[in-house]
Protein backbone atom coordinates (compact mmCIF):
# COMPACT_ATOMS: atom_id res chain seq x y z
CA UNK A 1 0.00 0.00 0.00
CA UNK A 2 1.23 3.81 -0.79
CA UNK A 3 2.33 5.76 1.69
CA UNK A 4 -0.10 8.73 2.02
CA UNK A 5 1.53 12.17 3.27
CA UNK A 6 0.60 15.87 3.24
CA UNK A 7 2.54 18.45 2.85
CA UNK A 8 1.77 22.88 2.51
CA UNK A 9 2.04 24.02 -1.13
CA UNK A 10 4.16 27.28 -1.74
CA UNK A 11 0.68 29.29 -1.41
CA UNK A 12 -0.24 27.63 2.33
CA UNK A 13 -3.26 24.99 1.61
CA UNK A 14 -1.82 21.17 1.93
CA UNK A 15 -1.09 18.90 -0.22
CA UNK A 16 -2.09 15.46 -0.46
CA UNK A 17 0.51 12.70 -1.58
CA UNK A 18 1.35 9.23 -1.86
CA UNK A 19 4.86 7.42 -1.60
CA UNK A 20 4.32 4.30 -3.40
CA UNK A 21 7.68 2.47 -1.66
CA UNK A 22 9.67 0.57 -3.73
CA UNK A 23 10.06 -3.44 -4.05
CA UNK A 24 12.83 -5.64 -4.03
CA UNK A 25 16.01 -3.96 -4.13
CA UNK A 26 15.92 -0.16 -3.75
CA UNK A 27 17.56 1.62 -6.52
CA UNK A 28 16.12 4.86 -6.43
CA UNK A 29 13.77 7.74 -5.59
CA UNK A 30 11.38 10.25 -7.12
CA UNK A 31 8.60 12.47 -7.93
CA UNK A 32 6.07 12.25 -9.70
CA UNK A 33 4.15 15.85 -11.52
CA UNK A 34 0.92 15.38 -13.15
CA UNK A 35 -1.12 17.01 -15.74
CA UNK A 36 -2.96 19.54 -16.24
CA UNK A 37 -6.46 19.07 -14.14
CA UNK A 38 -5.64 15.75 -13.55
CA UNK A 39 -4.26 13.97 -10.34
CA UNK A 40 -2.16 11.47 -8.29
CA UNK A 41 -4.72 9.04 -9.34
CA UNK A 42 -4.87 9.66 -13.27
CA UNK A 43 -3.61 6.48 -15.22
CA UNK A 44 -0.70 8.06 -16.04
CA UNK A 45 0.75 9.38 -12.65
CA UNK A 46 -0.79 6.42 -10.87
CA UNK A 47 0.48 3.60 -12.95
CA UNK A 48 3.64 4.85 -14.38
CA UNK A 49 4.54 5.34 -10.41
CA UNK A 50 3.25 1.85 -9.41
CA UNK A 51 5.50 0.49 -12.06
CA UNK A 52 8.65 2.45 -10.80
CA UNK A 53 8.13 1.10 -7.79
CA UNK A 54 7.67 -2.58 -9.17
CA UNK A 55 10.99 -1.83 -10.25
CA UNK A 56 12.59 -0.43 -6.99
CA UNK A 57 12.06 3.22 -8.08
CA UNK A 58 10.30 4.37 -5.37
CA UNK A 59 7.50 7.56 -6.24
CA UNK A 60 5.85 10.00 -4.52
CA UNK A 61 2.92 11.01 -6.38
CA UNK A 62 0.67 14.31 -5.31
CA UNK A 63 -2.57 16.14 -6.31
CA UNK A 64 -1.77 19.96 -6.95
CA UNK A 65 -3.67 22.82 -5.38
CA UNK A 66 -7.55 22.38 -5.60
CA UNK A 67 -7.11 18.89 -7.31
CA UNK A 68 -7.99 15.38 -5.52
CA UNK A 69 -7.19 15.60 -1.64
CA UNK A 70 -5.62 18.51 -1.52
CA UNK A 71 -6.87 21.65 -0.23
CA UNK A 72 -7.44 25.17 -1.38
CA UNK A 73 -8.16 26.08 -4.92
CA UNK A 74 -7.29 25.06 -8.38
CA UNK A 75 -7.54 28.85 -9.94
CA UNK A 76 -4.57 30.07 -6.98
CA UNK A 77 -2.22 27.83 -8.42
CA UNK A 78 -0.62 27.85 -12.29
CA UNK A 79 2.98 26.98 -13.56
CA UNK A 80 4.55 29.10 -11.42
CA UNK A 81 2.46 27.61 -7.85
CA UNK A 82 3.15 23.79 -10.07
CA UNK A 83 7.02 24.51 -10.20
CA UNK A 84 7.37 25.76 -6.55
CA UNK A 85 4.87 22.79 -5.56
CA UNK A 86 7.33 20.33 -7.54
CA UNK A 87 10.25 21.40 -5.39
CA UNK A 88 8.32 21.30 -1.97
CA UNK A 89 7.60 17.29 -3.04
CA UNK A 90 11.10 17.09 -3.43
CA UNK A 91 11.84 18.55 -0.26
CA UNK A 92 9.37 16.45 1.25
CA UNK A 93 11.37 13.64 0.10
CA UNK A 94 14.51 14.53 1.01
CA UNK A 95 13.13 15.38 4.33
CA UNK A 96 12.38 11.62 5.09
CA UNK A 97 15.34 10.58 4.07
CA UNK A 98 14.81 9.51 0.53
CA UNK A 99 15.85 12.72 -1.47
CA UNK A 100 14.30 12.14 -5.05
CA UNK A 101 16.92 11.30 -8.30
CA UNK A 102 14.21 11.28 -10.83
CA UNK A 103 11.43 13.65 -11.87
CA UNK A 104 9.17 12.35 -14.42
CA UNK A 105 6.22 15.06 -15.45
CA UNK A 106 3.35 14.16 -17.89
CA UNK A 107 1.96 16.28 -20.02
CA UNK A 108 1.68 19.91 -18.46
CA UNK A 109 3.34 18.08 -15.62
CA UNK A 110 6.54 17.26 -17.50
CA UNK A 111 6.90 21.36 -17.95
CA UNK A 112 6.54 21.67 -14.77
CA UNK A 113 9.25 18.74 -14.07
CA UNK A 114 12.04 20.68 -16.40
CA UNK A 115 11.54 23.80 -14.81
CA UNK A 116 11.80 22.63 -11.08
CA UNK A 117 15.18 20.38 -12.28
CA UNK A 118 17.27 22.79 -11.81
CA UNK A 119 16.38 23.84 -8.49
CA UNK A 120 15.29 20.47 -6.92
CA UNK A 121 18.44 18.90 -5.23
CA UNK A 122 19.89 15.83 -5.80
CA UNK A 123 17.61 15.50 -9.34
CA UNK A 124 19.74 13.34 -11.15
CA UNK A 125 17.91 12.75 -14.36
CA UNK A 126 14.58 14.12 -15.80
CA UNK A 127 11.81 12.00 -17.32
CA UNK A 128 8.89 13.93 -19.80
CA UNK A 129 5.63 12.05 -21.25
CA UNK A 130 3.54 14.10 -23.89
CA UNK A 131 4.96 17.26 -22.46
CA UNK A 132 4.44 21.06 -24.32
CA UNK A 133 7.34 22.75 -25.53
CA UNK A 134 5.59 25.78 -23.53
CA UNK A 135 3.15 26.21 -20.89
CA UNK A 136 0.91 28.41 -22.71
CA UNK A 137 -0.35 25.21 -25.07
CA UNK A 138 -2.99 25.07 -22.18
CA UNK A 139 -4.53 28.26 -23.04
CA UNK A 140 -6.69 26.22 -25.88
CA UNK A 141 -7.94 24.23 -23.38
CA UNK A 142 -9.79 26.96 -21.41
CA UNK A 143 -9.61 29.83 -24.79
CA UNK A 144 -13.40 29.58 -24.67
CA UNK A 145 -13.65 31.98 -20.99
CA UNK A 146 -10.36 33.53 -21.43
CA UNK A 147 -11.49 36.93 -22.34
CA UNK A 148 -14.19 37.01 -19.81
CA UNK A 149 -11.76 35.89 -17.08
CA UNK A 150 -8.68 38.78 -18.56
CA UNK A 151 -11.77 41.40 -18.31
CA UNK A 152 -13.89 40.02 -15.11
CA UNK A 153 -11.05 38.77 -13.47
CA UNK A 154 -12.16 35.15 -13.14
CA UNK A 155 -14.54 33.47 -14.45
CA UNK A 156 -15.81 29.44 -13.93
CA UNK A 157 -14.86 26.59 -16.25
CA UNK A 158 -16.30 23.69 -17.01
CA UNK A 159 -13.64 20.69 -17.46
CA UNK A 160 -13.28 16.58 -16.53
CA UNK A 161 -16.81 16.54 -15.18
CA UNK A 162 -15.92 19.48 -12.84
CA UNK A 163 -16.03 23.20 -12.21
CA UNK A 164 -12.78 24.86 -11.67
CA UNK A 165 -12.53 28.99 -11.50
CA UNK A 166 -10.16 30.17 -13.70
CA UNK A 167 -8.32 33.64 -12.30
CA UNK A 168 -6.81 36.15 -14.50
CA UNK A 169 -3.43 36.00 -12.10
CA UNK A 170 -3.18 32.24 -13.69
CA UNK A 171 -3.60 33.07 -16.85
CA UNK A 172 -1.25 35.89 -17.39
CA UNK A 173 1.41 33.63 -15.24
CA UNK A 174 0.98 30.96 -17.67
CA UNK A 175 1.39 33.48 -20.65
CA UNK A 176 4.74 35.01 -19.02
CA UNK A 177 6.42 31.31 -18.39
CA UNK A 178 9.49 30.59 -20.26
CA UNK A 179 10.33 26.94 -20.16
CA UNK A 180 12.82 27.50 -23.86
CA UNK A 181 15.08 29.35 -21.26
CA UNK A 182 14.94 26.18 -18.62
CA UNK A 183 15.13 23.60 -21.32
CA UNK A 184 18.78 25.31 -22.23
CA UNK A 185 19.75 25.66 -19.05
CA UNK A 186 19.29 22.69 -18.02
CA UNK A 187 22.40 20.21 -16.84
CA UNK A 188 20.63 16.85 -16.35
CA UNK A 189 20.01 14.05 -18.98
CA UNK A 190 17.06 14.18 -19.87
CA UNK A 191 13.98 11.76 -21.55
CA UNK A 192 11.29 12.74 -23.77
CA UNK A 193 8.79 10.55 -24.65
CA UNK A 194 5.91 11.58 -26.81
CA UNK A 195 3.35 9.73 -29.05
CA UNK A 196 3.00 10.37 -32.89
CA UNK A 197 -0.25 9.87 -32.67
CA UNK A 198 -1.16 12.28 -29.15
CA UNK A 199 -4.19 14.51 -30.76
CA UNK A 200 -3.89 16.35 -26.98
CA UNK A 201 -0.24 17.64 -26.97
CA UNK A 202 1.38 17.19 -30.69
CA UNK A 203 3.74 15.07 -31.17
CA UNK A 204 6.24 18.75 -32.60
CA UNK A 205 6.85 19.74 -28.81
CA UNK A 206 9.19 16.43 -28.15
CA UNK A 207 10.99 17.57 -31.58
CA UNK A 208 10.68 21.02 -29.79
CA UNK A 209 12.19 19.92 -26.11
CA UNK A 210 14.83 17.68 -27.54
CA UNK A 211 16.71 20.47 -30.12
CA UNK A 212 16.47 23.03 -27.08
CA UNK A 213 18.13 20.31 -24.53
CA UNK A 214 21.70 19.52 -24.21
CA UNK A 215 23.23 16.36 -24.03
CA UNK A 216 23.03 13.83 -22.52
CA UNK A 217 19.11 13.38 -24.02
CA UNK A 218 16.81 10.97 -25.38
CA UNK A 219 13.32 10.62 -27.40
CA UNK A 220 11.61 7.81 -27.17
CA UNK A 221 8.03 7.14 -29.31
CA UNK A 222 5.30 6.08 -27.58
CA UNK A 223 3.81 4.26 -30.95
CA UNK A 224 -0.16 3.64 -30.01
CA UNK A 225 -0.08 5.31 -26.86
CA UNK A 226 -3.01 8.13 -26.23
CA UNK A 227 -2.49 10.99 -24.55
CA UNK A 228 -3.89 9.89 -21.13
CA UNK A 229 -2.18 6.84 -21.10
CA UNK A 230 -5.20 5.34 -21.36
CA UNK A 231 -4.67 2.05 -23.09
CA UNK A 232 -4.00 -1.49 -21.46
CA UNK A 233 -0.17 -1.78 -21.12
CA UNK A 234 1.19 1.91 -21.86
CA UNK A 235 1.64 3.21 -19.21
CA UNK A 236 3.66 0.37 -17.64
CA UNK A 237 5.58 0.90 -20.85
CA UNK A 238 6.80 3.85 -20.24
CA UNK A 239 7.45 3.16 -16.64
CA UNK A 240 10.06 0.02 -18.00
CA UNK A 241 11.78 2.67 -20.13
CA UNK A 242 11.91 5.25 -17.92
CA UNK A 243 13.49 2.68 -15.22
CA UNK A 244 15.95 1.49 -17.70
CA UNK A 245 17.17 4.82 -19.31
CA UNK A 246 17.63 6.55 -15.50
CA UNK A 247 19.65 3.07 -13.96
CA UNK A 248 23.13 4.48 -15.58
CA UNK A 249 22.33 7.77 -13.70
CA UNK A 250 20.47 6.91 -10.05
CA UNK A 251 21.39 2.89 -9.62
CA UNK A 252 23.23 2.61 -6.56
CA UNK A 253 22.75 0.00 -4.41
CA UNK A 254 22.58 0.55 -0.49
CA UNK A 255 21.48 -1.20 2.06
CA UNK A 256 18.34 1.30 2.81
CA UNK A 257 17.40 1.76 6.01
CA UNK A 258 13.58 2.43 7.12
CA UNK A 259 12.78 6.28 6.39
CA UNK A 260 11.96 8.75 8.42
CA UNK A 261 8.67 10.13 9.36
CA UNK A 262 7.37 12.51 6.91
CA UNK A 263 8.17 16.51 7.70
CA UNK A 264 7.01 19.49 6.73
CA UNK A 265 8.75 20.39 3.74
CA UNK A 266 7.80 24.50 4.41
CA UNK A 267 11.36 25.67 5.57
CA UNK A 268 13.15 23.67 2.27
CA UNK A 269 11.51 26.31 -0.40
CA UNK A 270 12.24 29.87 -0.59
CA UNK A 271 8.42 32.41 -0.37
CA UNK A 272 7.35 33.01 -3.81
CA UNK A 273 5.88 36.35 -4.42
CA UNK A 274 2.15 35.63 -6.04
CA UNK A 275 0.68 38.35 -8.15
CA UNK A 276 -3.24 38.18 -6.59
Amino acid sequence: MPEEVRFKSVVGPELAGSIDLPEGEIRGWGVFVHGFTLGRHSPAASRVSKQLAREGIGMLRYDNLGIGDSDGDWGDGSFTVKVQDTLRAAALMAGRGTPADLLVGHSWGGAAAIAAAAEASGVRAVATIGAPSDPSHVERQYDAVVDRVLSEGSHEWFVGGRTLVLKRAFVNDVREARLRDRIRELDLPLLVMHSPTDDTVDIANAGEIFREARHPKSFISLEGADHLLTARGQAQRAAHIISAWADQYIHEPTTHQAPAPPVNANSHTPPLTWPR
